[in-house]
């Protein structure tokens, strides 16, 4: 299979491509800056969707700026659209362009679809909470959607906290190492999250399994509150994590972003059951062991 993928250059991007090119797959790489991104055997790197040659088996779209690293001015809220959104709009315009489609376009999503629901179960179906993380993410999966039109398989894929080396754990990492970590606010929102392995691993699944389409939440069965994951993250590098972080810090620091620390969503990926994955890491503890490079115990 010959695989496009948006975003390649990226924390699950690489991931995926390694993955896909060390079992015979054939990777083309879209970034910006194609000569940053390491390249290796079973895959090419292009600037442009008009440098892709050949055919496209299918294409999965990974692309979009940060949305937590920066508060939520205008001007970001556009960027994020854009990055997202008018990326979406292009690669579906590529698409109906060439002669010889794609079968599939994996395209990205994320829990923020769901707005805030405190302690309610979140599976695709569930019900939204008005916001701006909503409409992007609608916004963003109607765009790829549009592809359906053209005879493409489109799946949505709605994704949580990934872990892995980098990423946001290497955000929380530093202060954790130092004994200073510790929940966000209350502790009480929930964190859906997911080890980077297995978001690979089901994008792939979505990839090699024709029947499945529509949107999919790539989180880890068993969500854990901000507190617990707190204390599991302490206990597996062996520091306390009791240092509780202010909501009100996080709203002065990213202001209207900071609802995604402070709010949290219990998402469950029901769907990617039903379809028949098998998680390799649906427990946090040992999720996180195998990140920070722990044997199981």
């Amino acid at each position: 299979m010959r695989v496009l993928i948006t975003g390649g250059s990226g924390f699950i991007g690489q991931a995926l491509t390694h993955a896909l090119t060390a079992r015979g797959d054939q990777v083309v790489v879209l970034s910006r800056s194609p000569d940053r991104v390491p390249t290796h055997t079973g895959m090419v790197c292009v600037a442009d969707l008009k440098e892709v040659q050949g055919q496209v088996d299918a294409v999965v779209n990974l692309a979009g700026a940060p949305i937590v690293d920066k508060r939520w001015t205008d001007a970001r809220k556009q960027l994020l659209r854009d990055s997202r959104i008018e990326t979406t709009r292009r690669l579906v315009d590529w698409i109906e362009q060439r002669e010889q489609r794609p079968s599939v376009l994996v395209s990205g999503s994320a829990i923020g679809f769901y707005g805030s629901h405190l302690d309610e179960v979140l599976t695709e179906s569930a019900s939204v909470e008005a916001g701006f993380p909503h409409e992007l993410c609608r916004d963003w999966e109607q765009s790829a959607m549009d592809a359906v039109k053209l005879g493409v398989r489109v799946c949505l894929i709605r994704t949580g906290v990934v872990l892995g080396r980098g990423g946001a754990l290497s955000k929380m990492l530093p202060a954790f190492k130092l004994g200073l970590g510790g929940p966000i606010g209350s502790g009480a929102q929930w964190m859906s999250w997911i080890h980077r392995d297995d978001e690979v691993g089901a994008i792939i699944y979505l990839l090699d399994n024709p029947s499945l389409q529509g949107p999919f939440n790539l989180t880890a069965p068993e969500p854990v509150t901000n507190e617990v994951f707190s204390k599991t993250l302490g206990k597996v590098l062996g520091r306390p994590a009791f240092m509780r972080v202010p909501a009100v810090v996080m709203k002065v620091m990213l202001g209207e972003a900071s609802e995604l620390l402070v709010e949290g969503q219990r998402v469950v990926p029901a769907n990617l059951n039903t379809a028949g994955y098998t998680f390799r890491y649906p427990q946090l503890e040992p999720a996180l062991k195998q990140v920070l490079g722990q044997k199981p115990s």
